[in-house]
């Protein structure tokens, strides 16, 4: 797997279908072969990001 956002393969596992950049710092959740993308505020809440990324950038190939 490959970070959408810095294409960094530094990623690691954090739940079933939750995984975690290392490089960039942000959370990712695959659904139905499409990456969900968060940002992990102060508080602990998430930010998508999805808005950044087209629909094909965030498929799993």
């Amino acid at each position: 797997m490959q970070c959408p956002n810095c294409q960094s393969k530094d990623i690691g596992k954090i739940g079933s279908t939750q995984f975690y950049c290392w490089n960039c710092f942000i959370e990712i959740t695959m659904m139905n072969e499409i990456l969900n993308v968060h940002q992990i505020e102060a508080d602990g809440s998430l930010s998508s990001l999805d808005d950044l990324f087209t629909e094909e950038e965030r498929k799993i190939n």
